[in-house]
Formats: structure tokens, C-alpha cells, sequence
């Protein structure tokens, strides 16, 4: 029965090579037998169209002719095409079973080849609360963090300062110990760091009292952290490798959420500030100045005679810094209130208003 190769990956005829390529990606990984998921038939079936549609020469073949004449290459049974890979340097454990890293084959098999995993620290992520000033102009904060760091008494060597090392009896000196996996392929044999010496194959004769040879404890640090100015609400600051440590790894990193403090009286809209003021209706008519309180201080702002309700006034350059120097403008929305009672003055001067026309 012919086989429908870009059907079994989910993609069109007309599909790109790097499409075809994320398709398989994501089934492989969804139908893997160690997976949850997994479906060991339809992860041959996933793979032996992968093998047709990402070959040009083979995917031109297949359009022309449909899965005839690829000799057993597209049964059921073809599977992976594995001569590609070099098992030369993999050894025959006890019963049959290979010794190696599963990375080795389907690091290759997913894309981006042999790729050693380097340890790596917890992230951390903490809130801190700043005014609208501050989101504004930029500030600087100090925060006490309690988290694991290196330790400051071995420095994180994990041992008694002049103590001597011996060979790790958990894993004879290696740094890794050895854990049997099955998979379609058979059973292999995984490698992971040893949590005795933490892959360093060697422990002290006397390890650390204050981290007790771990080479990280739990400790308060003090982290400086700079708010850029022009920082929204809800934004993210990131600190390259200031997270939690880990032993003879890389550190996580740490995640400041900023929440911004709201304003009696302005609000942002881009790189502008907006605000909005109440004049009185004799000021709307005849104009006047204005004391408007900005982020920099008092300012007056000359209100043009005749102002129209919600007019909206610019004042250029006030408003919040951007990464190329300039500033946004401060924009006042101008509103005055109209009057109920009157009284017998006032409504005759108004009166005497409407006969001038006004």
C-alpha cells in the first residue's frame, strides 16, 4: 500500500526543508518509546518518511514515483538509517549492551551533534516594587538575597583548607556513574555525573565544615541591581549568572520583575507623559498660566485664550528618555468644569455674553 510521507509528518507538498525538519523533530520526539507518549510504529513510520523527504534526491524520487523502488528502504521495517554514525568508539558492555551516551546519537539524529552538558545553577526570580519616578529616570536598588552560592571559606573546593584528596569509591575515580536505559535500539548504558565527588572523581580527606564539601551552601547576598530608565511595567531585568551555584558549574541567572507604582497624575503612552488638568471656565475664556507639577518639578504652562474642552497641550522634550537620547513630550489634556447655579450677576454678565454673540 503506497504511504503518504508528508501526510505521516503533518506537512504540505510544497513544504521547505527546514519544515520538514521541525515536523520530524516534534513527532520523534512525541512518539519516542521512553516517552510517555511514545509509539514505537509510528516512530518508524515518522522516521522512515524523515529519511525520503529530507534527502533531495530521494524526496524527488518519491514525488515522481510514490514509495516504489526505494528497495525495502520504506517498509515497515526500514527504520533509522544508521550508517552514517560512527560506533566505533562505543564499548560492549556485560550482556550485550552498548556504553555510551544516548546524546552521541540522538544529538545527530535531532540536529547539532555531540554537545557536552555543563552543570548548571537554579534561576531565581524575584518582584520589586519602584515608583513611577523611578521607571521613569532609572534607579538603583540593592536587594539581600537568600539563595545557594559558592562557598566562601573553600571557595568551592569542598574541602579543609591543606587537607589531602583519595580517589571517589562511588564512581572508582571517573566523576560518572553508569545507569542502564532501554530503547528500540536496545539497552544502553547512560552516563551522569556522580553526586558524591560531583564528577570530580576525587573527595577530601576532610571535607568543608561550613558547606560540608559541597562546595556551595545557602547564604544572604547582597545584589546591586540597576533600573534602566524607560522600564515598563512588567518588564524583566535579567543578571547573567548572579542566580544559585552549583558544584564546578555554571551558575543560574537571576530575573528581577519590575512593578511600577501608579502616578496621582501622569500615565505613559509610549515615550510621552500624559496628564490631565481641571481650569476653570473664566481661564478657558481669557487664558492664563498654569502651574503644572511634572516629574522634574513645577513648571507653568500657558494656557491659550479661547481653549477648547479636552484640547490637548504639547510640551516638547519632557517626557520619558529613549535608548538614542532623545525624549518623549509631555502632553496636558486641558477640562474645565461648567457651572450649575449662577448667581443674578453672574447670570447677567453671561447673559450680556450671548447678546455680543458669544
Amino acid at each position: 500500500m503506497a504511504k503518504d510521507y508528508y501526510k505521516t509528518l503533518g506537512v504540505e507538498k510544497n513544504a521547505s526543508k527546514e519544515d520538514i525538519r521541525k515536523a520530524f523533530h516534534k513527532l520523534a520526539h512525541k512518539y519516542h518509546p521512553d516517552k510517555s507518549t511514545g509509539d514505537e510504529q509510528k516512530f518508524k513510520e515518522v522516521n522512515e518518511a524523515y529519511q525520503i523527504l529530507s534527502d533531495d534526491k530521494k524526496r524527488a524520487q518519491y514525488d515522481q514515483f510514490g514509495n516504489a523502488g526505494f528497495g525495502g528502504q520504506g517498509g515497515p521495517g526500514g527504520g533509522f538509517d544508521f550508517s552514517g554514525f560512527d560506533f566505533s568508539g562505543f564499548n560492549r558492555g556485560q550482556n550485550g549492551s552498548f556504553e555510551f551516551d544516548l546524546g552521541d546519537i540522538f544529538g545527530d539524529i535531532f540536529g547539532g551533534g555531540r554537545r557536552t552538558k555543563v552543570k548548571r545553577g537554579r534561576d531565581i526570580s524575584v518582584d520589586i516594587l519602584i515608583t513611577f519616578k523611578e521607571s521613569i529616570f532609572g534607579t538603583e536598588r540593592k536587594l539581600l538575597i537568600n539563595k545557594v552560592g559558592l562557598c566562601d571559606v573553600c571557595n568551592g573546593a569542598g574541602a579543609e583548607k591543606d587537607t589531602d584528596v583519595k580517589k571517589c569509591a562511588t564512581c572508582d575515580g571517573s566523576g560518572q556513574i553508569k545507569e542502564a536505559m532501554r530503547s528500540i535500539l536496545g539497552t544502553f548504558q547512560t552516563a551522569k555525573t556522580c553526586p558524591a565527588c560531583h564528577g570530580r572523581g576525587k573527595i577530601p580527606e576532610k571535607k568543608c565544615q561550613a558547606c560540608g564539601g559541597d562546595g556551595v551552601r545557602k547564604k544572604d547576598e547582597e545584589v546591586r541591581v540597576k533600573v534602566p530608565a524607560g522600564i515598563n511595567n512588567g518588564e524583566m531585568i535579567r543578571m547573567s549568572e548572579r542566580g544559585e551555584a552549583v558544584a564546578d558549574g555554571q551558575n543560574g541567572d537571576l530575573y528581577i520583575k519590575i512593578h511600577v507604582e501608579r502616578d496621582e497624575l501622569w500615565r505613559r503612552s509610549g515615550n510621552d507623559l500624559l496628564a490631565d488638568i481641571k481650569i476653570k471656565l473664566t481661564d478657558a475664556i481669557l487664558g492664563t498660566d498654569y502651574k503644572l507639577k511634572t516629574l522634574e518639578g513645577d513648571l507653568t504652562l500657558t494656557i491659550p485664550t479661547g481653549i477648547a474642552y479636552g484640547e490637548m497641550l504639547r510640551v516638547k522634550g519632557k517626557g520619558v528618555p529613549s535608548e538614542r537620547g532623545r525624549r518623549g513630550d509631555l502632553l496636558v489634556r486641558v477640562t474645565f468644569p461648567t457651572p450649575g447655579k449662577l448667581s443674578r450677576k453672574a447670570k447677567k454678565i453671561i447673559e450680556d455674553l450671548r447678546e455680543e454673540g458669544l
